[in-house]
């Protein structure tokens, strides 16, 4: 026999313990990781877009004909405070739907510059709240809360003295895209101007 042969050594086979816990930590793991994914895909399909909400709202000119009170909501894709406030809107929309219109103006779009202009937006999300005729009722500007957005739609719906008429929050500024003077403004601006 020649002594550097190799030596053959018997390999100690795992213990069940260490089996065991291998198998744990590999169903913990998959369990975490389809965890992560659930919520991952629940969150994507929850969250609601200003576009999306605009697409699935009433035309403007068929709100002011139906004989429904009208929501009209100014607002921009920009907009943090329209951004954060577009869940509740959605949640409001689902249950008021049959009972009101919803109307989305993109305040980026100078198609609306007149009504822009008539409904005096400097702010946005600015909310005007027209009764069955098309009339304006009351406005709000700004992160309005959900109660208080749903307490003003069923006073509108009931044709009832709004309760939290001429409500305001916080804003995100908005300059109308042409000035009455002809100047242009950048809605991005936040209200700020260059004077030459």
């Amino acid at each position: 026999m020649s002594t550097d042969a190799p030596v053959n050594s018997p390999i100690k086979p795992e213990s069940t313990f260490g089996r065991r816990m291998r198998n744990f930590l590999i169903v913990i793991v998959a369990i975490a990781l389809s965890l992560a994914l659930f919520l991952g895909l629940r969150t994507q399909t929850d969250s609601v877009s200003l576009t999306q909400l605009d697409q699935d709202s009433t035309p403007l000119e068929v709100a002011l004909t139906n004989n429904q009170p009208t929501l009209v909501e100014f607002y921009a894709d920009w907009c943090t405070v329209c951004q954060k406030m577009a869940p509740d809107m959605a949640l409001l929309k689902q249950q008021y739907a049959d009972k009101l219109n919803f109307v989305m103006l993109n305040v980026d779009n100078t198609k609306w510059l007149p009504e822009m202009l008539k409904y005096r937006v400097d702010g946005i999300p600015h909310f005007v709240f027209l009764g069955k005729q098309g009339e304006a009722v009351a406005e709000a500007i700004g992160d309005i809360p959900r109660s208080v957005m749903s307490s003003n739609l069923e006073a509108l719906i009931g044709g009832s003295a709004l309760p939290y008429a001429q409500a305001s929050g916080q804003t995100s500024k908005f300059s109308a895209p042409i000035s009455a003077d002809g100047n242009q403004d950048d809605p991005r601006s936040h209200g700020n101007q260059v004077v030459n």
